[in-house]
């Protein structure tokens, strides 16, 4: 369970500013979606939350401490584009993260140690439905299958953070409601803190606690450069979503109301 704090974010790219005076608290456990117009700066805030940017002022806190300048396993990121390796079976994608982690040298674990790993990569692949699939190659998967791989692949690191990059767009809407509930289970059981960039509204308020739309205030051509975007609307969903299991251990996720806010319609669209 992890806390996120950003305090007063800039970023530019030399003339052209992409962020300005963001000031954002991420409550451990909560599931973020962040929404905005194509060029608010999502996917850079997404990007500075992994480590792969800096911010050119201001500060991100995790759990109190600064955020480490590279990406490290308290990250974990899953992307619109599959990110599983071809030449591994859907076990071996699922394993790796954990070699890595442990051996950095070899990149490879031995006797008990791998197969502690082993059994927590079949425990992950049998959460996401693909236990049956462990000995295929991705290519022999369908879109959703290998997004369920990439959500496992991720969660072997055990991540203090999960970070979304619009993973389920590229999905057909049936696929796209059965990796939302898995989400949604996967969420719950880990108890992590999740923050997803999404372009679609429906989506952010089904699965997140919270959205945030990001919005560039003054967008006419001769501001564009000067003016970066910053946070527009900060929506609690309701009704409240928790972290809480049923009695007999199965996740609980309450739904949230599919009525979505007029003016954040408007200032996504």
């Amino acid at each position: 369970m992890t806390t996120v704090v950003l305090e007063k974010i800039w970023k530019e790219y030399g003339d052209q500013i992409v962020l300005e005076n963001i000031d954002l608290t991420i409550e451990s456990g909560s599931f973020v979606a962040l929404v905005g117009p194509s060029g608010c700066g999502k996917t850079t805030l997404l990007k500075m939350l992994l480590g792969e940017e800096r911010p050119t002022s201001g500060r991100i806190l995790l759990d109190g401490m600064p955020l480490k300048p590279e990406p490290d396993w308290d990250r974990g990121v899953v992307f619109q584009r599959y990110s599983v390796f071809p030449h591994l079976t859907v076990l071996g994608n699922v394993l790796v993260g954990r070699e890595f982690e442990k051996s950095r040298v070899l990149g490879r674990l031995f006797g008990i140690n791998r197969a502690a790993a082993i059994d927590d990569a079949r425990a992950l692949l049998n959460a996401v439905g693909l236990s049956d699939h462990e000995n295929k190659y991705p290519a022999a998967l369908s879109g959703g299958m290998q997004q369920r791989l990439a959500l496992a692949q991720a969660l072997m690191r055990k991540p203090k953070v999960l970070l979304l990059d619009e993973p389920f767009g590229a999905l057909d809407p049936g696929i796209r409601a059965e990796v939302h509930a898995l989400m949604n289970e996967l969420w719950v059981e880990q108890g992590i803190t999740v923050v997803m960039v999404t372009h679609d509204l429906s989506e952010a308020f089904r699965l997140g606690t919270r959205v945030i739309a990001l919005e560039r205030r003054r967008n006419r051509p001769e501001e564009k450069e000067r003016y970066g975007a910053t946070i527009a609307h900060d929506i609690a969903v309701w009704p409240p979503k928790t972290q809480k299991k049923k009695q007999n251990g199965s996740a609980l996720v309450e739904e949230a109301p599919p009525l979505i806010a007029a003016d954040v319609s408007a200032a996504v669209h």
